[in-house]
C-alpha cells in the first residue's frame, strides 16, 4: 500500500470499482432513488470554505479527542457497513483490527457477517454495537447481553429505518438474486460476476451468503442476510423503546440518523449521550439534507448538553475539519473506509485511515491551528446557500 498511485480516498474507491463485481460496488457505493441527498452529502462541504490564520508557527498537530470519555487518537470512528463480508471475507474482523491500530474506535453493524465475539477475539479496541431490532425484542436483548459479555462499550442505536430505502442500484443489478435467488434467476447476472474471478474465488471460498450471526431469533437461529428488508418493517425503533434499551443497556447509548433540532431534543431528552447527524449516507429517504447542512441547528438545539456526531460524504481529512468547525466532536467514515476495505483488506482500510490523518494534520497546520479541539465556527464560511432554512435556530 505504499504504491504513490493510492493517494486519495478515490483511488482507492477506483480500486475496489475495478475489483468488486457491479452488483456489490454499486451496493456500498449507491443511495435511494434519484440519489440528490447521496450527491448532496458530497456537495455541501464545497459550499463550507476556510478562514485560516495565517504566519502562524503550528510546531505540531494534536488530533486527539475524547468522545464519551474514549481517548481516540483522532476525531474519526468507523461507521457500521452492512454486508462487508461480501466486499471481503475478512469483512469487519479487518476493520476492527485496522481501527485499533490507528487508536479509534470501530462500530459494528448488525447487518454483520461476522460474529461480535469474533470481533473481540481478533481485536482488543474500542468496539461499539449498532442494533437494529431484526428478530424482535427478545432477539435483540440477547445480542444486547452478547455485546456487554464481549466488552463493547456504546451501543448505537439507528432511528431512521421503518423500511429499507428505495435503493434502485440494488434490484436492477441484482442483489436480490446474488444473496438468494435461485440458480435459474442468477443466470441473467451471471457476467457481471464472471468478470471478477478473485472475487468469486474468495465468496465461494467464504461459504457464499453468510447468516446474520448477531440476529439469532428464538427457536430459528441466525436471520438470513435475505430477510432483513422484511424484518426492518416490523422493527421499528420508536422513542418509548429507548426506555427498554437502557434498562438492558446500562453504557452509553447513541441515537444515529438524527436531522432536526426536534429530534435531537428528543433524544436528548430519552437518555441519548450522544447523537449522530445522519440521512444513512443518502440511503433511506432520499430529499432530505445533506448531514452537515443539519449539523449547525443540531449543534444549536443541544449542542451543549450532549455530543454530536456526523457522517455522510466525508473523503478528505479537510471534511472532517469542516464538521468540527460547524460543532461535531467526531465524524463517522462508511464508504471512506469500505472502498479501502474492498479494495486491499485490512491494508486498505488502514490506508483510508493514514490518508485521512494526514489530511487532518495538512489541513490544520495550513489553518494556523496546533489542535482538532480548537475548530470552531470562526475557521469557516458559509455559502449564501449552504443552509436553506434554520428557522427559529441559528449558527453555533
Amino acid at each position: 500500500m505504499s504504491s504513490p498511485r493510492i493517494i486519495n480516498i478515490n483511488d482507492l474507491r477506483r480500486v475496489a470499482q475495478r475489483r468488486l463485481p457491479r452488483v456489490v460496488f454499486d451496493y456500498l457505493e449507491g443511495g435511494a432513488e434519484n440519489e440528490i441527498t447521496l450527491q448532496d452529502n458530497v456537495h455541501a462541504f464545497q459550499q463550507v470554505t476556510f478562514r485560516p490564520r495565517q504566519a502562524v508557527h503550528v510546531e505540531a498537530v494534536d488530533l486527539r479527542t475524547c468522545v464519551l470519555e474514549q481517548q481516540l487518537s483522532m476525531p474519526v470512528i468507523l461507521a457500521p457497513v452492512g454486508y462487508s463480508r461480501l466486499m471481503h471475507p475478512d469483512g469487519e474482523i479487518a476493520a476492527a483490527r485496522a481501527a485499533h491500530e490507528a487508536g479509534t474506535a470501530f462500530v459494528l453493524s448488525t447487518i454483520s457477517g461476522h460474529k461480535l465475539e469474533a470481533l473481540r477475539a481478533a481485536s482488543d479496541g474500542l468496539l461499539w454495537y449498532q442494533l437494529y431490532l431484526l428478530g424482535g425484542r427478545e432477539a435483540a436483548e440477547s445480542t444486547i447481553e452478547r455485546a456487554r459479555r464481549a466488552g463493547f462499550s456504546v451501543l448505537v442505536i439507528t432511528v431512521d429505518t421503518p423500511v429499507a430505502g428505495n435503493r434502485e442500484r440494488d434490484p436492477r443489478n441484482g442483489m436480490r438474486e446474488l444473496l438468494s435467488g435461485t440458480l435459474l434467476e442468477k443466470i441473467r447476472f451471471a457476467p457481471q460476476i464472471l468478470k471478477h474471478p478473485r472475487w468469486l474465488i474468495s465468496f465461494l471460498l467464504d461459504g457464499c451468503v453468510p447468516k446474520l450471526e448477531n440476529v439469532v431469533v428464538p427457536g430459528k437461529g441466525p436471520l438470513a442476510m435475505t430477510d432483513v428488508a422484511a424484518a426492518l418493517s416490523s422493527s421499528i425503533v420508536q422513542w418509548d423503546d429507548l426506555a427498554w434499551i437502557r434498562r438492558c443497556w446500562l453504557g452509553p447509548i447513541v441515537v444515529k440518523g438524527i436531522l432536526t433540532a426536534e429530534d435531537a431534543r428528543r433524544a436528548v431528552d430519552h437518555g441519548a449521550a450522544a447523537i449522530v447527524v445522519s440521512n444513512h449516507g443518502g440511503r433511506q429517504l432520499d430529499g432530505v439534507p445533506a448531514s452537515l447542512r443539519a449539523l449547525p441547528e443540531i449543534y444549536a438545539a443541544v449542542g451543549k448538553e450532549t455530543e454530536i456526531l456526523m457522517d455522510g460524504g466525508i473523503r478528505r481529512g479537510s471534511d472532517i475539519v469542516k464538521a468540527l468547525c460547524l460543532g461535531a466532536r467526531a465524524v463517522l467514515i462508511g464508504r471512506a473506509y469500505a472502498y479501502g476495505l474492498a479494495a486491499y483488506g485490512k491494508v486498505g482500510v488502514e490506508r483510508a485511515l493514514e490518508i485521512l490523518r494526514d489530511d487532518l494534520r495538512r489541513t490544520l497546520t495550513l489553518l494556523g491551528c496546533s489542535s482538532a479541539d480548537q475548530l470552531n465556527p470562526s475557521f469557516v464560511n458559509l455559502s449564501r446557500d449552504f443552509i436553506p432554512s434554520l428557522g427559529s435556530h441559528s449558527n453555533p
